[in-house]
Order: C-alpha cells, then structure tokens, then sequence
C-alpha cells in the first residue's frame, strides 16, 4: 500500500517536468491539481510564467484538465480565463474525478500524467489508477488548509516509515 504514496517521478516545480520526455513516452493528456501545483493555494489567477508553460504544453499537442478538491468558486476563478477544464471537489484519491478527467481528455491511463503536490491525493489517486504520477514541491506551504497540514505530517510518517 505504501508504494501507492510513491511518485513515478518528483520535480521541484512543473517547469522542471520534460515535457518532451512525457510525449515520448506517450503521454497525451495531463491532469493536474491546482493549489499549491500550478500557483499558490491563494494566489487567483495564472502568472505570465504558468501561462508559457501551458501554451508550451498545448502546442506540443497535450491536453490538460485541472482536478482539484477545492471548491466551485476557486478552480473557476483561476481555469475559466484560461480556457481549461476543471472538476471541483474531487474527492481526491478516489477515482470517480480520475476517470472523469481522462474522459474529458480523451486519453486511456497509459497516455495520462497526473500533476500534484501531494502524496495522499495527487500521487496516491494516480498510481491507484495506472496513471504516471509527478510530485511537485509544494509552493507556498505557509497558505495550506487544515486538512492539507494533516496530510503533510501523514506524509512524512509514511516517508520515513518507508526508508526503514
């Protein structure tokens, strides 16, 4: 169960994902989460930086959805003017948001990457379903939810219970 937590690759940020890479090995749709993936967890709108990447992302043919558990009113806010699908309260690690998106992209689990800062929703819901899991470094752990510090501490159990 353990090795559900770990990712098929971690990067410091998205822009240190090669995406070429990811198109080679057959990736063809990215689900990613938002908070504390793409920007921080209360920063509204995309950065000129982020914009690039995903204009990158696009014109090396991948298609994105954004999938995050947070709220209507948040994941709106910050995909609509970019033109990006989203599901809201996903539920992350279930896989009812999983199957949603690749329907959305139009991709089977081999051709999709999941995107995310967490262990126990991003990578956890991910590996559950096939898909080929990047962790991210979170980017402003000062803006987290309750919930998501919960996960961290679980994290880092697990972590070191794993490198026993």
């Amino acid at each position: 169960m353990l090795k559900k937590l770990l990712p098929r690759q971690s990067v410091h940020t998205i822009y240190d994902i090669d995406v070429d890479h990811l198109w080679g090995f057959g990736v063809r749709g990215i689900i990613t989460d938002l908070d504390n993936t793409l920007v921080g967890a209360r920063d509204p709108h995309a950065t000129p930086e982020l914009i690039e990447w995903l204009e990158r992302l696009q014109k090396v043919g991948f298609k994105v959805v954004i999938v995050s558990n947070n709220h209507r009113g948040r994941v709106s806010t910050f995909a609509e003017p970019l033109g990006i699908p989203f599901i809201y309260r996903a539920k992350k690690p279930t896989n009812v948001s999983f199957h949603k998106a690749m329907r959305l992209l139009g991709t089977n689990a081999r051709q999709t990457a999941v995107l995310g800062d967490q262990m126990l929703t991003d990578v956890l819901g991910g590996n559950r379903m096939g898909l080929y899991t990047i962790l991210v470094k979170p980017i402003s752990v000062m803006d987290e939810g309750f919930f998501t510090k919960i996960n961290r501490r679980i994290e880092k159990l697990a972590l070191k219970w794993m490198k026993k």
